[in-house]
């Protein structure tokens, strides 16, 4: 089938009224750019000057911290004195004209401020896979911004892979698999195993969520015990407006009971009729997707993956479509804050 070609978006800007500094010296005497210690993703920014205030120096150099993101899929800016919410709404405003509230999550999280949650609410002995935010819907923040206010004593770093090397690294027969059917997310709320559908869509009003299913394309019905089952077909790839490559922007991995474990999956199952699954993923025409073909996709993120220690104070700004995110294990206090911005998508998905 022919892909869609998605709306090219201009690259984020200032809020219109934002007032204008003075402009700062030569990015290259305060900020020095270097790889990662493990690898080039993230691509590290570095004040070398104390006090510098990031929020101006992204206003002043969007152009070249537009060129590092796109180039690696991820900046990590180091030695900046941000160290909470209003500081990292003051940073997303900077370059970015819109947030995103997180309607239609998959993810306990809470609302620290206006656009800016706590990460991901698992327990710390937990690892979460990689994956793109709300690649599983066919609207998605393209900007991730996420701010370590408290570094975990061990662990807890936030791993990242390059979803254009994913793309590449995937069988071609796989792709075409699921680049032809595209993916069906099956999402059953309530019962007391995953998210309520009020926490989901931050309403309690039934016909507020019927609005949102339509605008958004989801099928949903309405169950006993004030349950909700939702599906929606997704794309399974997307091409970068920017940069024009293709990236491997789903959540299939995730969704699929697979990713689970034996012995969950198989407990959920002789609970649960397939259909009532907190969650699970189909192909687009209803068909199942095989487990080897995940396991595949599994093995793909794991060669690609990648993982810098926080330090407390870092932010991190990830193109979503370029790279996806998880999060590794960790002892003792973590905080990371997170903000999406941007939002983007795609009218039917890619097929």
């Amino acid at each position: 089938m022919t892909r869609p070609t998605l709306p090219r978006t201009a690259p984020g800007t200032p809020l219109a009224g934002a007032r204008r500094r003075v402009a700062a010296p030569a990015a290259g005497r305060l900020v020095t750019a270097e790889p990662a210690s493990s690898a080039d993703l993230p691509r590290v920014l570095r004040a070398t000057a104390p006090g510098l205030d990031l929020a101006q120096w992204l206003r002043q150099n969007h152009d070249e911290v537009h060129r590092h993101l796109w180039e690696r899929g991820a900046v990590l800016f180091r030695g900046f004195p941000v160290a909470d919410a209003e500081g990292l709404e003051q940073l997303v405003t900077a370059l970015s004209p819109a947030t995103l509230d997180y309607v239609y999550g998959s993810t306990p999280r809470s609302r620290e401020s206006a656009g800016v949650y706590t990460s991901t609410e698992y327990p710390a002995d937990q690892t979460i896979p990689q994956h793109s935010e709300m690649a599983y819907a066919s609207t998605w923040p393209m900007k991730l911004w996420f701010l370590c206010t408290v570094a975990a004593a061990e662990g807890g770093a936030t791993p990242l892979a390059d979803n254009r090397k994913v793309f590449a690294r995937l069988d071609p027969g796989l792709r075409d698999r699921f680049i032809e059917h595209g993916v069906m997310y099956v999402r059953n709320y309530g019962a007391g195993l995953d998210l309520p559908w009020q926490r989901v869509f931050e309403t309690t009003d039934r016909a507020e969520v019927e609005r949102f299913c339509r605008v958004a394309g989801i099928e949903y019905r309405w169950l006993d015990e004030d349950r909700l089952r939702t599906r929606q077909v997704c794309q399974v790839t997307v091409r970068h407006p920017q940069t024009g490559e293709w990236a491997w922007f789903n959540q299939a991995h995730l969704f699929h009971p697979t990713n689970l474990g034996p012995e969950v999956r198989e407990s959920l199952l002789a609970t649960f009729a397939e259909e009532d699954l907190p969650r699970n993923v189909l192909f687009g025409d209803g068909s199942p997707i095989p487990d080897q073909d995940l396991a595949e996709i599994r093995a793909a993120f794991e060669a690609e993956t990648v993982a810098e220690p926080w330090q407390s104070g870092d932010v991190l700004l990830v193109d979503n479509i370029l790279a996806s995110h998880g999060r590794q294990p960790y002892a003792g206090p973590r905080k990371v804050l997170v903000s999406m911005a941007e939002p983007y998508g795609t009218t039917q998905g890619e097929k």
